[in-house]
């Protein structure tokens, strides 16, 4: 593949994005084709190097704000009508309780999404707290008064000490997942947008 094969696929790949950043970012991996050729390359192997089309735009995506995408995708290329407006004016009254209803419900997953991961993390916190609390109630159970007690409190503080470990490993794990759920799905909504 050419140089100019690859700008002329690229731009057909970015064509859906917003305008301006779509020609920075051609012009950019112009530029570094030409710096990589006068470094020596070959223009096919400084192509290679910088990946396919298809991976260029998912990391252009990645990068771009939702709401530029939005505000490219939606802000119409002409005027609107009286028609279409009247069209869209009468026609709200079904189609703006639905957004409200899909954006409330997404909103509302992911909120909840999100209590799941400070409920864990806040068991992790009270097994975290409980277990040097149960410990030093045993050691002080043992030189005050029953020194069953006091060694079972040890022992159950210990036992809680692991768990607390357990459910540190487990809230982030969580909160990792979390994260990455909702990094994909930013993206999952950008390439809707876009298409």
């Amino acid at each position: 593949m050419t140089k100019q094969e690859f700008l002329s696929a690229l731009e057909v790949k970015l064509s859906k994005l917003p305008r301006k950043d779509t020609a920075e970012r051609i012009k950019f991996y112009e530029e570094m084709i030409d710096d990589r050729v006068e470094d020596g390359l070959s223009e096919k192997d400084a192509i290679a190097e910088l990946g396919t089309v298809d991976e260029i735009y998912e990391q252009f995506v990645k990068e771009l704000p939702l709401l530029k995408i939005i505000k490219e995708r939606v802000t119409p290329k002409k005027k609107l009508s009286g028609g279409m407006i009247a069209l869209i004016a009468s026609t709200s009254i079904i189609w703006f309780p639905l957004l409200i209803s899909g954006l409330s419900l997404t909103l509302s997953l992911y909120a909840v999404l999100w209590s799941l991961v400070l409920s864990v993390w806040a068991v992790f916190a009270s097994l975290a707290i409980s277990a040097p609390a149960s410990v030093i109630s045993g050691i002080v159970s043992i030189f005050t008064a029953n020194i069953t007690q006091g060694l079972l409190l040890i022992g159950a503080g210990l036992v809680i000490a692991g768990l607390a470990i357990l459910a540190y490993y487990a809230s982030m794990y969580v909160t990792k997942g979390s994260a990455i759920l909702t990094g994909k799905s930013i993206i999952g909504i950008k390439n809707l947008i876009v298409r």
